[in-house]
């Protein structure tokens, strides 16, 4: 499944040069990441209080390919690659009016409470389909 959300650039987002800091298109890819889980169906804070875990980034592989600027309106799209027991990897991307700016491949791991890995959620797995 592949998820598109929509962000605004605001000006707290800009450097001084008024293009989007770098480290926020990290932000960027956690809302799409939400409302992806989100748009399956699940919510995540039943997930957390039935104890089926929290997810955590593990790893993320980020090109930026162009700048994004004030006011901007982007979409961030999250799509699946593949998963493990405990891991889950995404790809994601940001674009502006379907010029790619940024793209990610993030690796999510899936914690207990202790802080150790558990297996991803059943209905997790169920939704994704494979």
């Amino acid at each position: 499944m592949t998820h598109t959300h929509p962000i605004r650039v605001y000006y707290e987002d800009t450097d001084l040069a008024g293009i989007v800091y770098y480290a926020n298109y990290l932000k960027f890819i956690e809302r799409g990441r939400s409302e992806w889980v989100r748009a399956l169906g699940l919510d995540q804070r039943a997930m957390k209080a039935a104890g089926e875990g929290v997810f955590a980034v593990r790893r993320v592989v980020a090109d930026y390919l162009a700048p994004a600027k004030f006011d901007d309106l982007l979409d961030v799209t999250t799509g699946y690659l593949s998963h493990s027991t405990a891991r889950l990897l995404l790809a994601q991307s940001v674009t502006r009016a379907g010029k790619t700016l940024f793209e990610a491949e993030v690796t999510l791991v899936c914690l207990a409470e202790t802080g150790r890995p558990q297996p991803l959620p059943r209905a997790l797995v169920e939704k994704i389909g494979v």
